[in-house]
């Protein structure tokens, strides 16, 4: 008899991703003692986590990779310490190793949310590099993927934003998501038949919290008006975004380069013939590229900086997040810092 629909179901998902990594990775070393590729697993202990641990413990060995794990302590909960620590006992009890529990100190730019999130992705960073691993997987599910795509739509931030999360990001691609096709209930249930504990983190309940608010009372209420399957077309709909927007970025940074001057400026005439589209994306790489975080850059940013280039009235400089300043001068865009 085999795993119950549920824990195949996960496995499968570790499985296509981990042949993935294997495909990718540089090829191993022909010295006998050379170590087989090293996969993390981000886990907080909560069921989708504990269930793509699960799974990487299961399937790793079967394909010659070695499957360890890290847990984040936020340092945002009393005793959020001891919390880890049960974490590293139940990644060690499924044979995963190495395991380490990191703590990090979560700032305040840009939001509770948004500052967990920056410190939690720097210190998996860090791990990553220190143990020299291949990939690093994160349990987001299909229904964290539907969320992203409502948060991007309410932030009007343009197409990007509706592409949610991909399934493999970071340097050299070193975050995988196995689970973005996977619906949170089955990583629960999957987690129910194996009885692996989980830890349900309060922050997820809590109002104060936007994508608490979304998850409880946002989704529930577009599935009453809409009826069920909401969640799987706003994750076709972060896929097919995400196509349009590769296409778009693609076009964008071959067309970069003719609209420059022999100095390196941009040139507004040649800007100004663009698709708005591809034009807007130049623009917010140069942001970027001059020092504005790219999570605090908006598409209301944007749009002041593509006004100097359509809408040229004399306009003064633009104060964009990260001290960046962006001016007309003699018919050249001007980004740089303030």
């Amino acid at each position: 008899m085999g795993p119950h629909p549920a824990v195949a179901a996960i496995r499968l998902a570790v499985r296509r991703v981990l042949h993935d990594v294997l495909t990718d990775a540089p090829a191993a070393s022909d010295a006998p003692d050379a170590p087989a590729p090293l996969v993390l697993v981000a886990c907080s202990g909560g069921a989708d986590s504990m269930a793509l641990a699960s799974a990487l413990a299961f399937e790793a060995p079967k394909l010659g990779i070695r499957a360890g794990a890290v847990t984040v302590d936020h340092g945002l909960q009393p005793g959020s310490d001891l919390r880890a620590a049960e974490v590293v006992v139940r990644m060690t009890a499924l044979g995963l190793g190495p395991v380490e529990s990191l703590a990090v100190t979560v700032g305040r730019e840009g939001g509770p949310e948004a500052a967990a999130r920056d410190a939690r992705y720097a210190a998996l960073d860090e791990a990553a590099r220190r143990l020299g691993a291949a990939a690093v997987l994160l349990g987001h599910t299909r229904d964290d993927q539907a969320e992203t795509v409502l948060l991007g739509l309410a932030r009007g931030s343009g197409i990007r934003s509706l592409s949610g999360m991909a399934e493999t990001s970071g340097t050299a691609g070193r975050y995988r998501r196995p689970f973005l096709q996977v619906d949170r209930q089955t990583a629960r249930k999957a987690c129910m038949v194996q009885s692996l504990p989980v830890w349900d983190d309060p922050h997820n309940a809590d109002p104060a919290y936007t994508r608490s608010r979304l998850r409880h009372e946002g989704l529930p209420a577009l599935e009453k008006a809409l009826g069920k399957g909401v969640v799987e077309a706003l994750a076709r709909t972060a896929q097919l975004s995400r196509d349009d927007a590769d296409a778009l970025d693609s076009w964008a940074t071959q067309a970069d380069a003719t609209v420059r001057d022999d100095t390196g400026l941009l040139e507004c005439a040649k800007l100004f013939a663009l698709p708005p589209a591809v034009r807007r994306r130049i623009l917010r790489r140069a942001a970027i590229d001059a020092g504005s975080p790219a999570g605090s850059l908006f598409a209301r940013h944007i749009e002041e900086i593509d006004r100097l280039i359509t809408g040229w009235r004399g306009q003064k400089a633009i104060n964009l997040p990260g001290r960046v300043v962006a001016q007309r001068q003699g018919g050249r865009l001007v980004i740089r810092q303030g």
